[in-house]
């Protein structure tokens, strides 16, 4: 039996997920912002019999409504209450690695917008939380109430875009303490005013939210986490929804695409990069027009794969092609080399 709440939970593109992720049976998959568990249901279905998933979220209230409507997979599911940011040690704690795909939808859940009571949403008048965990300290009445004028203006101005920003930290901290979403909106709305649909408040909130998960520094690191999680062929597919996220998200997996990433003044290759993805799809892909009328939330959604190539080095420890002339390369499922080396730095660090 499947509850309201889960039942309501609607998981954005997932058709294009599942044809992204390039989901198989057997495949073990890492959903690593489970939310409702819409994403991770699917994945399950389509990689029966012998799927598995390590479903990872920083948030214990999704988490426990994953669970539910995760029960018959539960033999198949492991859920882990944790910012995704840990991936790599979570991942290699459960002995769950390589992988076939990982995914990030960086979006938020209806379910945390409406019932959370953390002041996700300035439609619902909650307390000033934003916390994705509970067990954070930071909170986003913190950031209002105490930091200085310049610090929070450079917040509202680098991670909502806010050409405002300075108007608008000038304005809070005239008015504070401010201790309620709404309090914070009609703050806003008065200072800058209303033009069209969206709210003037939207990329302060925005901004406020990154700034107390840190999910611009967060998104960089799992990136780099997730490339070596991946086997040879695993898909890495992330949704977000804006241009911040989505350039960091871009600007990875075209770098990692690369051989040389070197300055293009730079006469000789010095950097020693190698490729290790192929980018799946050269085009942004978009909600279609039906999604978009049966769920408008999805609307900023954008989402990007790439693919994970194999190198030399990251299966013999080598990238001297002479070390290993009989043996195919493209056959290195497990990289026995770097995974060793990945789990000895978290057994030392620990």
């Amino acid at each position: 039996m499947t509850s309201r709440r889960s039942a309501t939970h609607t998981p954005v593109m997932l058709s294009e997920v599942l044809r992204a992720l390039d989901v198989q049976p057997g495949g073990r998959y890492i959903d690593c912002t489970l939310g409702g568990g819409g994403h991770a249901a699917a994945i399950l279905e389509k990689s029966s019999p012998g799927g598995q998933l390590l479903g990872i979220d920083a948030d214990p209230l999704a988490l426990e409504v994953a669970r539910e409507r995760l029960q018959y997979f539960k033999e198949s599911a492991l859920l882990v209450n944790e910012n995704f940011v840990k991936m790599q040690s979570i991942a290699i704690k459960y002995d769950f690695f390589p992988v076939h795909g990982i995914l990030l939808d960086l979006g938020l859940s209806s379910m945390q917008l409406s019932e959370s009571g953390r002041g996700f949403s300035f439609q619902y008048d909650r307390p000033l939380d934003m916390r994705f965990s509970p067990s954070e300290k930071l909170s986003a009445a913190d950031i209002v109430n105490t930091y200085p004028e310049a610090k929070l203006a450079d917040i509202l101005k680098t991670y909502g875009e806010e050409t405002q920003g300075n108007r608008i930290a000038h304005y809070i901290v005239e008015t504070r303490p401010i201790e309620t979403t709404r309090e914070l909106a009609e703050l806003i709305e008065k200072v800058v005013g209303r033009r069209g649909k969206i709210h003037p408040a939207t990329k302060t909130f925005q901004a406020l939210r990154i700034a107390v998960n840190r999910e611009l520094e967060n998104l960089e690191s799992t990136l780099r986490q997730a490339l070596e999680l991946l086997g040879y062929r695993g898909r890495l597919v992330v949704i977000s929804y804006h241009s911040l996220e989505d350039r960091i998200v871009k600007q990875f997996m075209q770098k990692e695409a690369k051989d040389c990433i070197c300055p293009p003044t730079t006469p000789v290759c010095v950097c020693g990069h190698t490729a290790r993805l192929k980018i799946i799809n050269k085009k942004v892909i978009t909600p279609s027009e039906t999604e978009l009328s049966e769920n408008p939330r999805s609307r900023s959604a954008r989402l990007r794969a790439a693919e994970r190539i194999t190198v030399r080095a990251d299966t013999f420890g080598t990238n001297d092609d002479n070390a290993f002339p009989d043996i195919d390369v493209s056959k290195g499922w497990r990289r026995p080399v770097l995974l060793q080396k990945i789990k000895m730095a978290f057994l030392t660090a620990s």
